[in-house]
């Protein structure tokens, strides 16, 4: 009688590791082909890993890991040989690098089986005559597209001979820009966001659509109530030296520009720098990648409770990419509870890399028309072809959720970007609770991409209304008649979009709210949305459809199903 096996034990961990991404490079090759030919496939699959290596970061800086298998996939035996070795080094990322024909479904597609369908997979080749890897490239897209996967195929430029050919550097950006999408849509597969309060202030457009978000991009919502944080802050249940230390960081580095005019002030202050410290570790506790505090009414503004203080500096302090400690990765949060605005930033801080993300209120938006009359009222001479005179602008400003890297241009120094902010008191009439806004404005010259996702019930997606933006600066009188029109003790951030008018603008606005992230290359924004079946909204009629050099090429799978909306429709 055989003996009975018993169950393993699994070792105890002290400390939960999120799931990490991991991105393997792989290629089939045709087996009867020379052996020089054979040699070439492996280096590029070598050349085409490290490409990639050390050039996609977490936003905490961390590279992700990247691995090749030097095993050519001639057929379904090689398949399951890297298949396996794919699985032990955790692989959850494919890029297949082909450099000859093969045959799709004894090798790719005979790997491609032995993940989870959602796995992402990208093909990258050169533009190769010889033996030769586009067809093949061309052959295996177009079977995964129709046996309806998404696959990208990013048809680029290496050396036609050659034994240690190099990728062009388009190519390169291209797959790298592919791989940040692939790595955010993994990354955040499993994760959760922590938000306080309920509804964002009643606003329905901001609501947590715990079920959608979570079968679409596989983030949790973990909610807690404002009690929790306000028992905690009276418990002191937090580190009362590091308080100390925050406030001493923050005298030092904003100073006299810190408005209080009374002990009691002060008191409120330091409760706000206390809840800082209590999201923190709450929020380092449940491995969370954003998290949101509802705020307005009941924590600050209900004169029928006992109002508590604002959370502007805690907001500010977690989206910024350095507190007292000194430099961190940004961790999204939104004001209000703004739960589809905190989605936003946090998948537009993994595809940018870590870059920090601003929340603004969609506050006033001026059309051009509207700048000349104000200026010609207060005397002030504009330039006739200044973008705010050709475009207008939009006035983005909110009492909370500013990141402070924001009123500096990227890559300023701590001292530089603190020299900026100003803290004054909250204005009592909105926060009976006391403490202090943010404010600063935001240099011109800074590029990236402002928008919104948003959510409709109706087809049971999320889509994204989006547009490449530029921040820009006005004289400083008009500028301070500018900011005195909506409030003037918050951040200020002027935003003139590329594509959109004015009235387009205006009108197509999703939500009050609307978030901007600097250095993020559209191509890696369309890849995520393909990989997330998320809506991609743009109707400037001044887009074009297609802008080469900025948008990625649509992905088969589109063209074969009536279009990018029409698939994505199909998605479930």
């Amino acid at each position: 009688m055989a003996k009975k096996t018993t169950a393993t034990r699994l070792a105890g961990i002290k400390k939960p590791t999120p799931k990490a991404p991991v991105i393997g490079v792989f290629s089939p090759c045709d087996p009867r082909v020379d052996a020089d030919s054979r040699q070439r496939a492996q280096n590029i699959i070598e050349m085409t890993a490290n490409t990639i290596s050390g050039q996609v970061k977490l936003p905490d800086g961390t590279d992700v890991p990247v691995v090749y298998s030097s095993v050519l996939i001639d057929s379904e035996a090689q398949a399951d040989l890297v298949a396996e070795q794919f699985r032990k080094a955790g692989v959850n990322i494919l890029v297949c690098a082909p450099d000859t024909w093969a045959f799709p479904q004894l090798t790719t597609i005979s790997l491609l089986q032995q993940f989870p369908k959602d796995t992402p997979i990208n093909i990258t080749c050169g533009n190769s005559g010889p033996k030769p890897g586009v067809v093949y490239a061309h052959a295996l897209a177009g079977a995964i597209s129709q046996y309806g996967k998404m696959v990208h195929l990013n048809v680029g430029n290496w050396p036609d001979t050659g034994m240690k050919p190099t990728m062009s550097a388009p190519t390169a950006t291209a797959l790298i820009d592919w791989c940040y999408a692939a790595v955010t849509t993994v990354s955040l597969k499993g994760r959760r966001v922590m938000v306080f309060g309920h509804d964002s202030m009643g606003m329905e457009t901001a609501l947590a659509h715990i079920i959608p978000t979570r079968n679409t991009y596989g983030i949790e919502i973990t909610r807690l109530d404002m009690k929790l944080l306000a028992d905690m802050l009276a418990k002191g249940a937090y580190d009362k030296k590091e308080v100390k230390a925050l406030r001493a960081w923050i005298n030092r580095n904003v100073g006299k520009r810190l408005e209080l005019e009374t002990e009691a002030d002060s008191d409120r202050f330091d409760q706000s720098l206390a809840m800082y410290l209590i999201n923190r570790d709450l929020m380092d506790e449940l491995n969370a990648v954003g998290g949101g505090f509802m705020s307005q009414l009941e924590w600050g503004s209900d004169p029928r409770g006992l109002p508590l203080p604002v959370a502007d500096a805690m907001e500010s302090l977690f989206n910024s990419t350095f507190d007292h400690n000194g430099r961190k990765a940004p961790l999204p949060y939104a004001t209000e509870a703004d739960v589809q605005g905190l989605l936003t930033m946090v998948f537009m801080t993994y595809l940018s890399g870590g870059n920090p993300p601003l929340f603004m209120d969609f506050r006033k938006v001026w059309e051009n028309w509207e700048i000349k009359d104000l200026a010609k009222q207060i005397g002030v001479k504009v330039p006739a072809k200044a973008d705010y005179i050709l475009k207008g602008l939009v006035d983005g400003d909110n009492s909370g959720s500013a990141s402070f890297d924001w009123a500096a241009m990227p890559g300023a120094s701590i001292k530089n970007i603190m020299s900026g902010i100003s803290m004054p008191l909250a204005d009592s009439g909105y926060f009976p609770g006391g403490g202090n806004s943010v404010t600063f404005m935001t240099p011109e010259g800074i590029d990236g991409i402002a928008g919104r996702l948003a959510y409709s019930s109706l087809t049971g997606k999320f889509g994204m209304i989006w547009d490449e933006a530029h921040t820009t600066s006005v004289p400083d009188k008009l500028c301070k008649a500018m900011c005195d029109l909506t409030t003037p003790a918050w951040p200020h951030t002027f935003v003139v979009p590329k594509y959109a008018t004015m009235l387009e603008y205006k009108q197509y606005a999703p939500a009050n709210h609307f978030h901007m992230t600097w250095n993020l290359p559209v191509s890696r924004l369309q890849y995520w949305m393909d990989l997330t079946a998320t809506s991609s909204i743009t109707p400037w009629a001044a887009r074009p459809k297609f802008v080469e050099g900025t948008d990625r090429p649509q992905p088969l799978i589109h063209l074969l199903n009536g279009g990018e909306e029409a698939y994505k429709s199909l998605i479930k």
